[in-house]
């Protein structure tokens, strides 16, 4: 069965035939992430697909991943073109390395996950949290609750680790 919800003013769906995200959002909705592990080679891989990016095998099983990361890129957004996320900005995306399989199959890459980032209860973050993320910052998972059966993995400052001295960030304007 789709899943189906509201995400600020836009209208989101998991349709019965991916097979693959369905499972996916279904661990994010218990606020618990998985990543789909290949049977063959044993590598973790994200986002969820039918083979393995890395031998090909189709065959994988659902292993729990913590959650933790350094934020490897970002865009901060100014101008929002969807009308909800118009009152909200700057927000940022992030692209976050996990330390899980970082480095892995060659030095230079990781589980590499996408997501806004947020408070720590799943909201978009104010603009003085924005400030303080650039590349290097850490970061954890948090959930935003959009439909039941459907929460959104997002990213928040990761309080309980020390954050480096300077991150890099774009420079403003």
């Amino acid at each position: 069965m789709a899943i189906r919800g509201e995400y600020l003013g836009m209208g989101l769906t998991v349709d019965e035939l991916d097979v693959e995200n369905l499972e996916y959002f279904r661990h994010c909705a218990e606020h618990d992430f998985h990543l789909q592990a290949c049977m063959q080679c044993g590598r973790l891989r994200y986002p969820p697909t039918t083979a393995c990016p890395w031998c090909a095998a189709l065959d994988s099983t659902w292993k729990r991943v913590d959650g933790r990361g350094t934020v490897h890129s970002y865009s901060e957004v100014h101008h929002a073109i969807q009308p909800a996320f118009r009152g909200k900005t700057p927000y940022l995306i992030l692209l976050v390395d996990l330390d899980t399989q970082k480095a892995e199959p060659t030095p230079d890459e990781a589980l590499r996950v996408v997501g806004n980032l947020c408070t720590s209860d799943g909201q978009l973050a104010p603009a003085d949290q924005v400030r303080r993320v650039g590349i290097g910052t850490r970061v954890r998972m948090v959930f935003s609750d959009v439909a039941p059966g459907l929460s959104l993995p997002q990213w928040t400052i990761d309080e309980t680790v020390s954050q480096p001295a300077s991150v890099w960030r774009y420079p403003q304007e």
